[in-house]
């Protein structure tokens, strides 16, 4: 099983109230791969990317990574409208939420 199907399909036996924690550890683990922090280091949610050291194109092979690990398009402009991991969650949350959604049957 890749991954990618080990994320979403993990994602999508949570509990909704777990979904945004097990997102936020996603994201988290990605930035600070990116960021050459330790795993034990805190990540500031509140900081801008930019802020914390990001390029434009580490902050692209994040959101790259989020696609492939969530099987969701991201569209880039949510990498500057959502300026902060902690917004960056609540949006994947958000998006996640709409996609199940979408794939539960109708009633």
């Amino acid at each position: 099983m890749s991954d990618t199907n080990t994320t979403r399909e993990r994602l999508r036996e949570l509990p909704a109230h777990e979904v945004r924690e097990e997102i936020e550890a996603l994201v988290e683990e990605l930035f600070k791969d990116a960021l050459l922090m330790e795993a034990d280091e805190e990540l500031p949610l509140q900081v801008s990317y930019f802020d914390l050291g990001l390029t434009s194109l580490r902050l692209t092979r994040i959101k790259q990574q989020l696609e492939e690990l969530l099987d969701l398009s991201i569209n880039t402009n949510v990498l500057f409208n959502e300026p902060t991991v902690e917004q960056l969650v609540w949006y994947l949350t958000d998006l996640l939420a709409g996609a199940s959604a979408a794939h539960l049957p109708a009633q």
